[in-house]
């Protein structure tokens, strides 16, 4: 296990049998069918339904460090339906059946990741709970329900449910809830368990996965690597926050960091007051997203935005984000539940995620030059991968299936500014999300840099 893993709660928790390496590093060329190049959820999803749709294709799966290494070991756990852009902006831009059509889809994608594991017999600490999102302020209250109305004045069935403030207490026992929302669509894992058995399992079906083996270049083709190079007929693109680390794909996505930290297991007197009794996951109504999930061992793991973006999209090899943002994290958890008060908190860590410029996540196959690509999952990506992973299979195999007809196929984004704007624009929109947060918490009302986020992001 690499050693800057040792803090990532999700990797501390597993078994030696799914921490063992499960593929050598490439050393020499070699040619197949096609080339994954990621193995985290969206590369790793993919080899599994071509393993299905095209049985006995040769697929090999190239991946810089070990596999889950990136976002896909160190997320939330929310095995949402969550879109980077929401029901409005999909209705906006591609019609009203289109948005439906994707919803379900996302809706879907839960569920059958669910499937697939109780199928292969794989523990990854399910609990479909659905997701509560707590108003704790007048603004973040008026937000819901303005949403909701739209929403339905469009045509469009939210399939959530708006909660008064003590229905939304009985489910997540926060501090200065004023009232929520649940949905549903939403089951919390244990993302570096799913992550590690779906690629053992791949490997153990017949793909060849070379961990250690970072990829220079990414051409038609071919994908290039410091020792060797995989030649293929498809060759997709599967990396999301690590994206710019390639040759010639600096601009595609921006990387960003989101980070968590985790309690010791907390004693039943303590859930008696925060809740979570079904596990949903959960969140409030700020724009600086914070998220978090009861475990299935009794803590509390908990996550958020707002650790700086790196100047020319650089990653830092431990992906730490210092300890400021930890800090911030335990006091604003404390803040939601102050009864944590004394406990300890055990794991801290971060991870890196894809933005694209346009903040649509997208995928595509060019048929002519073979190239594929999925991400830009701003964070939402244990169901939108799955999704991904069945949609490229599809694509590979020529299958005209209605998932290869949604609205994010075939999507191109524009790739980001050169520095220094790209830095200055992400630094400013940052500050902005905090300020306005501020100022909504102090008011009650929505602010003028609130509007002007959710204008820059598409929401």
């Amino acid at each position: 296990m690499h050693p800057d893993l040792g803090r990532v709660l999700w990797w501390d928790r597993l078994s030696p049998e799914l921490r063992a390496p499960l593929g050598a590093p490439l050393t020499h060329d070699t040619s197949v069918d096609v080339a994954i190049v990621g193995a985290g959820y969206t590369g790793l999803w993919t080899a599994y339904y071509l393993q299905r749709t095209l049985p006995g294709a040769r697929i090999a799966i190239i991946e810089s460090h070990c596999a889950g290494y990136g976002a896909s070991g160190r997320n939330g756990g929310w095995a949402s339906a969550l879109f980077p852009q929401d029901h409005e902006a999909l209705i906006r831009a591609y019609g009203l059946p289109a948005a439906q059509r994707m919803a379900a889809a996302m809706n879907d994608s839960v569920d059958e990741i669910g499937r697939v594991a109780r199928e292969h017999g794989w523990d990854i600490d399910w609990a479909k709970g659905g997701t509560v999102l707590a108003a704790r302020n007048q603004a973040q209250l008026a937000a819901f329900h303005a949403r909701d109305a739209r929403l339905r004045s469009l045509g469009f069935d939210p399939d959530e449910r708006l909660l008064g403030a003590r229905a939304t207490t009985a489910l997540m026992g926060a501090t200065s809830v004023v009232g929520g929302i649940y949905t549903p669509h939403c089951a919390a894992i244990q993302p570096a368990k799913l992550v590690r058995q779906l690629a053992r399992h791949v490997v153990q079906c017949g793909a060849d996965l070379y961990e250690g083996t970072p990829a220079r270049s990414i051409e038609a083709g071919v994908v290039r690597t410091d020792r060797a190079d995989v030649r293929a007929r498809y060759v997709i693109r599967a990396t999301e926050g690590y994206t710019a680390q390639i040759e010639g794909l600096r601009r595609r996505l921006l990387p960003f960091y989101s980070s968590m930290v985790a309690t010791e297991p907390l004693p039943a007197e303590v859930w008696d007051t925060i809740g979570l009794a079904d596990r949903p996951t959960f969140a409030d109504g700020r724009r600086l997203v914070i998220y978090g999930q009861r475990t299935a061992d009794d803590r509390l793991a908990f996550g958020g935005r707002g650790a700086p973006y790196s100047f020319g999209s650089r990653i830092a090899s431990s992906i730490d984000a210092g300890a400021t943002i930890y800090r911030r994290l335990q006091e604003t958890l404390m803040d939601l539940f102050p009864i944590l008060q004394g406990y300890r908190f055990t794991h801290a860590w971060s991870g890196t995620l894809g933005i694209a410029r346009d903040w649509w996540a997208s995928l595509g196959v060019d048929q002519v030059t073979g190239l594929g690509w999925a991400g830009g999952y701003v964070g939402d990506g244990v169901g939108t991968s799955n999704l991904a992973g069945r949609t490229l299979a599809a694509l590979i195999a020529g299958n005209d299936d209605d998932i290869t007809q949604l609205p994010w196929v075939g999507r191109k984004s524009p790739s980001w500014e050169f520095e220094p704007v790209r830095w200055l624009a992400t630094t400013s929109a940052l500050r902005a999300t905090e300020v306005a947060d501020r100022r909504e918490a102090r008011t009650g009302r929505p602010s003028l840099a609130g509007r002007i986020v959710d204008a820059l992001t598409g929401h």
